[in-house]
């Protein structure tokens, strides 16, 4: 009888401890071209391009992208589960596999375009235009 209960405190603990060693590590890398540019992942800034950041669900994610001469660029990337994160071999995949499963994600790498600014000329001109308007439509509003 004794004998047994041993075998089955093994057991218990043998399941027990497979089961805390599943885990899955899902990651995001996310390339520029130029890198160095400030990387906001859903309003969170991550880190500077390129960067690998950790997530936890699968499915749509807003980018913005800025840097310093280059135009500020928003945009999404959409991360697709795969078959062994979804329900409900997810269980499996996450509590009974032992080790890690490393799900790695890299974004296509995304293209800045270069900030053009017009020239002096044209913005004093339009500045002037911008102040004749502001100034004659005062004039006509008040009583």
């Amino acid at each position: 009888m004794r004998r047994n209960s041993d075998r089955m405190q093994v057991l218990v603990v043998g399941l027990v401890t497979l089961g805390l060693t599943g885990c899955v590590e899902r990651t995001l890398t996310i390339n520029t071209e130029p890198p160095g540019a400030r990387v906001l992942l859903n309003d969170e800034e991550v880190g500077i391009s390129p960067v690998r950041v950790a997530f936890l669900w699968y499915g749509d994610y807003d980018i913005v992208l800025r840097k310093d001469g280059y135009e500020t660029l928003k945009t999404h990337h959409h991360i697709d589960a795969p078959w062994y994160q979804i329900a409900p071999i997810d269980f499996v995949s996450e509590t009974l596999v032992p080790g890690t499963i490393h799900d790695d994600h890299v974004a296509p790498t995304f293209t800045l375009t270069p900030l053009v600014s017009p020239p002096a000329d044209e913005v004093v001109q339009r500045a002037i235009q911008l102040r004749e308007r502001a100034l004659f439509e005062g004039a006509v509003s008040a009583p």
